[in-house]
């Protein structure tokens, strides 16, 4: 029976009901300290739920070296499903379960095979995932579990996980905080024990309402003044009653407590060599310290281990441990165990545990690799060895991504050795985590420095992140330096250029990155605004990384795709790219991606608190806001903001470059013609260089406002027929309308405003729609709304239904949509049945007659 737990029993009711019912999923992290009754939760939902499929780990503080152990012990009663899951998924899995070889495969893959594994086990009907003790999990497995009940959402399924305080902390899950039990509760507990009225006032005062401590006090009287927290007077608690059981019992449970997975063989083997047996463990399970199931041999709760191993001396535990090494069956407990036994340096062990680590490498599990290294390098006999290991565990845990453990290994590494080439590959984790952190300048100089250290391959690799790092971050000095020293480099040469203004020499080269393809190419083509290039570019990349389940190398993809989406009108693509790029960044331990887009599409809209959100410092962003400032009238403001902007290091991108057009048309507003002209004239040299048919036709537009002539505005239209950016059309159709009324020529300047008008009202640019009705009423005419069309109807849909729409009108099956999306198939058929009537179709046969572009 629990008592004054209602609040989160109805809450964990309402969940299993709605997964019953409605067939939603649910996901509850239950936290609080030792003892609160997390796990009393856990076992009145499993009885809840005695007909439902219910699947239950229990994280241990000893196996969370243990690569994917806690997953093992989840999902191996339906391990005989993962072969049903679809490739990779399937692969991924079967390694992190050893029921296949390693291969290297993306760590996120095995998050994602367990999404569609939990979505399989409830097909038939509500299923229930228990996690106790999560703070325990190995990261492996915890990771695993994090990215797939975060894309939880029409399965049917429900995850209840319990964990102490200081776990999973940021995770974003739904919580409920256990308190102490009030006292009227705390009083039911203790009902039905023989205790006098004076004893059961000292046990309330001393457990303090923990339930644990309730009932261990209960039965054993307070067991102190109660000056320490409840968690140790429990423990204390524990170790008396341990204390007072005969010796062999107590040696049994240190054997238990030692092992740490309950995995009885093991124990029985290595309790043989004291001359102990099962038998001795008799006085153990009557006082219910344990409890013996099969070939599993648990303790009733994890204080009470702790109080069995704690409580013995450290050289008996030493003892243990060895012993348990030499009863072990494989290599990884063996490892453990070896290295709890450990006195001292040892390089056998050390050796051991780095061998270990790469086979948690082989099984993706990065954050289980980067503690066993450190474990490796704690153990290591000198300074390079102990260096070679802390680096490789800084290296493991950037991937993992956990920067700031990251940079703590590495410069322990750096102040063990002189090795100038650990140095060089230090000095990239270094960076890396520099560059994570906002600070690309800092990073390149770190490279700069140490890539003439590193070995052929690594200096070159070195050297042309440095050069992206200082490109991102304005570093004009370090891209040239990087340049000169890489000499045959065409996007590093091509982006020196850009720095000192040589357009001429900089775009072709970026044009010929663009054209040979590699790792450069996407970010050449967008420097370049080669959108179309740019477009297949990033969406092949991104639907391989999405084939193959490289999951970590998506967020940087998306925040490119969103970008080139956005200038190419392609607004719900834009959001659905951005929001993706931001969940899988939060995932894979990276920074914010995309908010520079969600930024741009703000100050399309005219929404000035979500662009003031948006990330401050960034010139993308500056630009942006000051696109807003011209929409609305604010002319000063933009000049100021522009010419900050066009005069920084960011300038000869063209993200930034077709602010120049901006610039032109609020200084001419506020009567600085010269600000206007150099803008233009560097803008035009830009747009001959980069031989974009959208930035000469920008280029133009700004010219006849310079000018005020036609021949420009007619000339522009022309090229923007063969141009990918319908903003800056609608632009040159606004300005030039303007321009044709006040030549009284009304006629034809109602039809270049209403082009505008409608282009405006399909891009959702609140602010310019208003700017075109405002010439149509000084020409004499009130402007109708635009007709409704295909975007507009799918500007209804969320940023996941759009990608699932789009997906599915390809003729795409739930089941490789959710793979390509990260989503559980069923989650994907909700997603449908959602953006049906949004759309006003009933079938996936009526999305084939949208006219939907291809999704990415």
């Amino acid at each position: 029976m629990l008592y004054g737990r209602d609040t989160e029993q109805q809450r964990i009711a309402d969940l299993l009901e709605d997964a019953r019912d409605n067939g939603r999923s649910g996901v509850l992290l239950l936290r609080g300290e030792a003892g609160i009754g997390k796990s009393a939760l856990l076992d009145w939902a499993a009885h809840t739920c005695a007909h439902e499929r219910i699947l239950r780990v229990t994280g241990y503080e000893a196996e969370q070296n243990i690569a994917f152990g806690g997953l093992n012990q989840m999902l191996w009663p339906v391990r005989e499903r993962v072969n049903a899951l679809p490739g990779p998924q399937a692969e991924a899995l079967r390694a992190a379960l050893g029921l296949a070889d390693g291969a290297n495969s993306d760590r996120f893959g095995v998050g994602l095979g367990l999404l569609t594994l939990l979505a399989d086990v409830a097909d038939g009907g509500p299923a229930l995932f228990l996690v106790d003790d999560a703070q325990w999990l190995d990261a492996a497995s915890r990771d695993a579990l994090l990215f797939a009940v975060r894309r939880l959402a029409a399965e049917g399924v429900v995850v209840l996980i319990g964990a102490r305080d200081e776990a999973l902390l940021g995770s974003g899950l739904p919580e409920a905080e256990l308190t102490r039990l009030e006292t009227c509760d705390a009083v039911r507990v203790l009902e039905g024990r023989d205790l006098t009225a004076d004893v059961v006032q000292r046990v309330l005062d001393e457990a303090a309402g923990n339930p644990l401590a309730l009932l261990e006090f209960g039965a054993a009287g307070p067991g102190g003044a109660g000056v320490l927290p409840v968690a140790d007077r429990v423990l204390a608690a524990f170790r008396a009653r341990i204390s007072a059981l005969p010796e062999p019992t107590r040696e049994l449970l240190l054997i238990t407590a030692a092992e740490g997975r309950g995995h009885l063989p093991s124990v029985v083997h290595a309790a043989a060599s004291f001359d102990l047996g099962l038998d001795d463990l008799t006085d153990a399970e009557r006082q219910h310290m344990v409890e013996v199931t099969g070939t599993a041999i648990r303790f009733r709760h994890p204080l009470i281990r702790a109080a069995a191993y704690q409580g013995a001396p450290t050289a008996r535990r030493i003892v243990v441990h060895r012993a348990l090494a030499a009863a072990a069956t494989d290599p990884e407990c063996r490892v453990r165990h070896r290295a709890a036994a450990a006195m001292g340096p040892d390089e056998d062990v050390a050796a051991d545990l780095q061998a270990a680590a790469e086979r948690a490498r082989d099984r993706s599990a990065i954050a289980v690799v980067a503690r066993l290294y450190r474990q490796a390098a704690a153990l290591s006999t000198d300074d390079r060895s102990r260096a070679v290991r802390l680096t490789a565990a800084a290296d493991a845990v950037l991937t993992a991504g956990s920067p700031d453990r990251a940079e703590d290994d590495a410069r322990e590494a750096a102040s063990l050795t002189s090795d100038p080439v650990l140095l060089a590959r230090l000095a990239s984790v270094r960076a890396a985590v520099l560059a994570e952190r906002g600070d690309g300048r800092r990073a390149a100089a770190l490279l700069l420095t140490h890539a003439g250290h590193a070995e052929p391959d690594d200096s070159r690799n070195m050297l042309r992140t440095a050069a992206a790092h200082a490109w991102t971050d304005g570093d004009t000095a370090s891209v040239r330096d990087a340049a000169s020293r890489l000499g045959d480099d065409a996007f590093v040469t091509g982006l020196a250029a850009l720095t000192t203004e040589d357009y001429a020499t900089g775009l072709p080269l970026l044009a010929r990155t663009v054209h040979d393809g590699g790792p450069d190419a996407v970010q050449a083509a967008v420097i370049l605004g080669a959108d179309e290039r740019a477009l297949d570019l990033a969406t092949a990349e991104a639907s391989r990384a999405r084939r193959l389940g490289r999951i970590g190398a998506l967020p940087d993809l998306l925040a490119s795709l969103a970008q080139v989406q956005t200038a190419m009108g392609l607004r719900a693509d834009a959001e659905a790219s951005a929001a993706e790029a931001a969940a899988l960044a939060r995932d894979t331990g990276l920074r914010h991606r995309g908010a520079a887009v969600l930024g741009r599409l703000a100050a399309l809209s005219g929404d000035e608190p979500a662009l003031l959100a948006a990330p401050h410092g960034d010139a993308f962003t500056s630009a942006s806001r000051a696109l807003l400032d011209l929409s609305l009238g604010r002319h000063d403001d933009a000049v100021r903001r522009l010419e900050d902007v066009l005069h920084g290091p960011h300038r000869h991108a063209a993200p930034v470059m077709a602010s120049s057009a901006d610039l032109v048309e609020a200084a001419l507003r506020i009567d600085r013609p010269d600000v206007a002209t150099t803008a233009q004239a560097r803008l035009a040299r830009w747009a001959d260089a980069s031989g974009q048919p959208w930035a000469r036709a920008v280029a133009l537009r700004c010219q006849a406002l310079l000018d005020d002539t036609e021949a420009p505005f007619v000339q522009a239209l022309d090229l923007h027929e063969r141009s990918s950016r319908p903003f800056e059309a609608a632009r040159t159709e606004l300005a030039y309308g303007a321009w044709l009324r006040r030549h009284r020529r009304r006629s034809d300047a109602r039809a270049r405003l209403h082009a505008a008008l409608e282009a405006f009202d399909r891009l959702r640019a609140v602010p310019w729609t208003g700017l075109a009705r405002a010439e149509l009423r000084a020409g004499g005419e009130g402007a109708a709304p635009a007709a409704a069309s295909a975007p507009v109807l799918l500007d209804r849909l969320t940023p996941q239904e759009l990608q699932v729409v789009r997906l599915a009108a390809e003729g795409i099956s739930s089941r490789e949509i959710a793979a390509q999306l990260f989503l559980s198939p069923r989650t994907v058929e909700y997603h449908l049945y959602k953006a049906y009537p949004k759309l006003g179709v009933s079938s996936r046969r009526d999305l084939a007659r949208l006219p939907l572009p291809t999704p990415a």
